[in-house]
């Protein structure tokens, strides 16, 4: 196994850099495989001819990528879902499972809690709403899975004039805006929405079997009648080893 390493010798860029893409080169090229456990810290460092804070560092941003998994006391591993990442942009709303079925992928609901209750004073903010001019929301918080492990938690909140709890039915999946895309109502025109970076907090990591702290993508959307009434409010938190979004973004001119 450690026989793969050479030296980095001529450094193109930072050390770290430079090592951080040596072996994201050598995961992707098939050198390891998806859960094969890497050579220890010591052994890697030795091999390439760095420092362990170097190889740290250059450890540190391919786990935050995706590419690998620390475990402490255990070791490092190459993520076991390597290369079945789910790749969509950003420029197309679409449900998880849409993604998912158009790369041949099964998407499962794990726990849900579905409820109608008053709105809370923040929820009103998301929504563009005014204490007292709604009276209840529906709430919707789930977990999606992959082969039966964790990769997104999802939570939505729908002023009940467009959702109730019975509309979800027995068939629901886990996606609100499948839901609304089916019905035809309300009309739906666009999504406002923000992409930022997380560290799980001890609640997320429950739900999603990660450590705490563990670096999540978080997506928030506010999905829009072209009247422009909020309809939805959604945060999304996705598992960072199974999801790349992009954004195709014209040249301005």
């Amino acid at each position: 196994m450690a026989s793969v390493l050479r030296p980095i010798k001529t450094p193109n860029g930072s050390l770290p850099d430079q090592t951080q893409r040596y072996l994201r080169d050598l995961i992707q090229n098939g050198a390891y495989q998806p859960g094969q456990q890497l050579p220890s810290e010591g052994e890697i460092a030795e091999q390439l001819g760095i420092s362990r804070p170097t190889l740290r560092e250059a450890l540190h941003h391919l786990e935050m990528d995706g590419f690998i998994l620390r475990k402490q006391g255990v070791g490092t591993f190459v993520s076991p879902t390597f290369n079945q990442r789910l790749e969509n942009g950003l420029e197309v709303l679409e449900s998880l499972e849409h993604i998912a079925a158009r790369m041949g992928m099964v998407t499962e609901m794990g726990k849900v809690e579905i409820e109608e209750r008053p709105p809370k004073i923040y929820e009103l903010s998301h929504l563009g709403r005014e204490q007292g001019e709604i009276q209840s929301i529906l709430s919707v918080t789930r977990t999606i899975l992959v082969k039966i492990r964790p990769v997104a938690y999802l939570w939505d909140i729908v002023p009940t004039e467009y959702l109730r709890k019975q509309d979800l039915g027995q068939m629901f999946h886990g996606s609100v805006l499948d839901v609304f895309l089916k019905r035809g109502l309300p009309v739906l025109d666009y999504s406002l929405t923000e992409l930022t970076a997380v560290s799980a907090d001890a609640a997320l990591a429950r739900q999603l079997s990660v450590p705490p702290k563990s670096p999540l993508m978080q997506i928030q959307a506010k999905l829009c009648t072209p009247e422009n009434r909020v309809v939805d409010f959604s945060i999304s938190y996705f598992v960072p080893d199974f999801f790349n979004f992009h954004v195709i973004r014209r040249i301005g001119k």
